[in-house]
């Protein structure tokens, strides 16, 4: 085995209350495709109390109305040694989200909270490695959001081009598995076809022993995992990768997101990190 060790997290949730697919911004959502609130919320409150089985802190910011996207907390900062670096979204059906995220930031003590003014959704296409931060761009962030990442949240920025409209969002086709450390660099997952040739090489030179994950397990949105050094929480669908990540000396656990992959999220979609 490979020794892995859980971190303690702290994560930010929005229950699904009005969850829907009332509109179409990726090619998972098809609102003529039935959905229900009701399933969501079962699904997200077992995402939520395995969080809490596993000993991480779950907050939760109040859904609103009319913001069905809202549950996808990941999109709506990005939060490094305590400083946050709010979204800008490029879909107006999801503007609104920003700023009750925001305000929830600056009503919990938050005083460090920056706005960008170049398009940016957050985790959905910023992972922190521990050392930097992987930045994805392609569809919904900005190029000019990584530069602003770096500036705000004071690390290093390494950009990467998403090139499958499918993966969207980094976060659909990477995550971390294991923050680097001073005896051990950080360890990823993710899957090459979403990426540009020259991305692949950048991931490949930083990252040669990651995991590789298959077609079949993009496809149900595994890449979409939320992992705390040794658990990692990953779509039902996902056994392959959580194959090679038992190899790998990690500790799956499967959860069912397929009423919420209707809108193309998976478990980390829902879970923003907080880190202090």
């Amino acid at each position: 085995m490979n020794g892995r060790e859980q971190t303690r997290r702290r994560y930010l949730m929005c229950e699904p209350k009005y969850f829907a697919v009332e509109y179409s911004i990726n090619p998972w959502m098809n609102p003529d495709e039935p959905v229900s609130a009701e399933l969501a919320v079962k699904q997200w409150t077992e995402l939520a109390d395995t969080y809490r089985r596993l000993g991480h802190r779950v907050d939760t910011i109040r859904p609103v109305p009319g913001l069905p996207d809202m549950v996808f907390a990941a999109n709506s900062g990005t939060v490094v040694h305590g400083r946050v670096l709010g979204a800008r979204f490029r879909a107006r059906q999801r503007t609104a989200e920003a700023d009750h995220f925001r305000r929830w930031f600056a009503d919990h003590g938050y005083r460090d909270v920056v706005m960008p003014t170049a398009t940016n959704e957050a985790e959905g296409d910023f992972a922190w490695t521990g050392q930097f931060l992987l930045a994805g761009t392609g569809f919904r962030t900005d190029p000019a959001a990584h530069a602003e990442a770096q500036e705000v949240l004071g690390v290093p920025v390494v950009s990467l081009r998403l090139v499958d409209p499918r993966y969207y969002h980094l976060d659909t086709a990477l995550f971390v598995l294991e923050e680097a450390s001073p005896t051990r660099p950080a360890h990823i997952a993710y899957y090459p076809d979403a990426f540009s040739p020259g991305s692949q090489r950048v991931l490949n030179h930083l990252f040669p022993n990651a995991v590789i994950a298959t077609t079949a397990d993009a496809e149900c949105l595994g890449l979409n995992g939320v992992s705390d050094g040794r658990n990692v929480v990953l779509p039902i669908e996902a056994t392959h990768l959580a194959d090679q990540l038992i190899n790998e000396g990690y500790d799956p656990t499967f959860v069912d997101i397929s009423e919420l992959r209707k809108s193309g999220g998976g478990p980390k979609c829902c879970t923003l990190e907080i880190r202090d």
